[in-house]
């Protein structure tokens, strides 16, 4: 039953703001198991995704708002800390989104900071041409041309096998993202990378947890990205991060995300460096206060305290929402297996341990079953789909008049265009829903 919540209860009963928060949390406890978030999917309901949230979140998210700091604080810092622990990487630092955390990490490589290495208007960047556009889109951006490859049928990840033919005097740096939660094949990427001099950016938005060799995603490279939207590992509603081992490339992604300023204190501080009035740089008068100078063009891309709030309690059930991912895949993938003459189903990169974002699935062109007509039967028996995101991504409007380089054929990339899709298997799913996904399958195989 709800508390009764009043001024004079507030005045004869609260002592403390510690004694006020904690009949704050209680009431929210109460609100919560009357009323609190949908945790699981329906029985005859199958989302293509969605975020499975529990009374600690909205908590955590309630004294954040109590804190009435709202900008970046404690919670922030904590949840980059973690974030940083379990990557086992140097650096996270949060921003709004995973699309700006892949602008920040592009824009980094173009800083005046890294000298005769940075990238230059006019540079190309390797990628694959069947991605989510936010991978390209800072390539564009930032004056680049992106060299598009094909990708591979198997696992929907970059085609390794062009990438020497894809090279060229230009070409500075690889940005690709481990589809799906299925890594590339690290290995011969990596390689590539360190035998031409190239920057890395791997893009892990949707592959938190997944690993290769037995080591995370995204510490591979130069620099790592990840969104926290509602459809991915963990969430905060809105929300990215970027990672990375370098001082010199945190410092600059720092920047960039907080206006481009050179100064770093952290929000609420002045005068970290104890010289706050004593720079010179850039063509500025000597003295000019360091927290409005700018070092790099930058933008303001930090989350609030609330979003890291949410994200901090999220974190606590990183673990197991990765092992219901995988567990769901593999359930998933034995309930469809009697339909394989009609689909291509999804194998895990060769070294590699998924953290499963989707389930894609490839029709294949013997079958003769219409996608568009498939799709439509899933989707009113509360099947969700979602097509593997742009497909061939040269051919999406917007890139009609852009610049850029297609190395080789993308013929891969046209089939999964054209003939693939994916289904939902995040931990909100039960075994009853993968049951419920499977019958529907096979009710339509059924009925043509």
């Amino acid at each position: 039953m709800l508390h009764k919540f009043t001024k004079s209860n507030i005045s004869r009963n609260c002592l403390s703001e510690e004694e006020s928060r904690k009949n704050i949390n209680q009431l929210v406890e109460d609100h919560i198991k009357l009323f609190g978030p949908a945790k699981y999917a329906k029985k005859n309901h199958a989302p293509v995704s969605g975020k499975v949230l529990g009374k600690s979140e909205i908590i955590n998210a309630v004294n954040a708002c109590l804190d009435g700091w709202f900008t970046e604080g404690k919670y922030n810092k904590a949840f980059e800390k973690f974030m940083a622990n379990y990557l086992s990487t140097k650096y996270f630092l949060t921003c709004n989104s995973g699309s700006s955390a892949n602008l920040l990490a592009l824009s980094a490589l173009c800083s005046e900071e890294l000298g005769s290495r940075r990238l230059k208007k006019g540079d190309e960047v390797i990628t694959c041409a069947m991605g989510f556009p936010t991978t390209i889109n800072p390539i564009l951006q930032n004056g680049l041309i992106p060299v598009f490859i094909d990708a591979k049928i198997d696992n929907y990840n970059i085609n390794e096998k062009p990438l020497e033919k894809a090279i060229s005097k230009k070409t500075k740096a690889i940005m690709i993202a481990h589809t799906l939660g299925n890594p590339f094949n690290v290995s011969a990427i990596k390689n590539f990378a360190k035998k031409h001099k190239l920057f890395l950016i791997e893009d892990c938005c949707d592959a938190l947890g997944a690993e290769y060799d037995g080591q995370q995603v995204g510490t591979f490279g130069d620099i790592a990205t990840l969104s926290f939207y509602p459809a991915h590992h963990i969430t905060m509603g809105e929300g990215g991060g970027v990672f990375t081992q370098s001082s010199i490339l945190k410092k600059i992604i720092q920047s960039i995300r907080d206006w481009g300023r050179d100064c770093w204190c952290d929000t609420g501080c002045d005068n970290t460096c104890k010289k706050r009035f004593k720079w010179k740089l850039g063509k500025l008068p000597y003295g000019y206060d360091h927290k409005y100078t700018y070092s790099n063009l930058g933008y303001n891309l930090k989350i609030t305290d609330m979003q890291a709030a949410i994200g901090l309690a999220q974190c606590q059930k990183i673990n197991e929402f990765i092992k219901t991912r995988r567990k769901n895949f593999f359930i998933l993938k034995n309930l469809l297996s009697d339909l394989s003459k009609y689909f291509i189903l999804p194998k895990e990169t060769r070294r590699s341990k998924p953290s499963w974002f989707g389930f894609p699935i490839t029709i294949k062109k013997s079958s003769k079953i219409n996608r568009e007509h498939l799709l439509e039967f899933l989707e009113k028996n509360n099947v969700g789909t979602r097509l593997l995101f742009g497909g061939n991504i040269t051919h999406q409007p917007y890139m009609l008049n852009k610049q850029y380089r297609v190395s080789g054929s993308l013929r891969v990339s046209d089939i999964i265009m054209q003939q693939s899709f994916w289904i939902g298997l995040y931990p909100g799913l039960k075994k009853q829903n993968l049951e419920y996904i499977s019958k529907v399958f096979h009710e339509y195989f059924r009925s043509i």
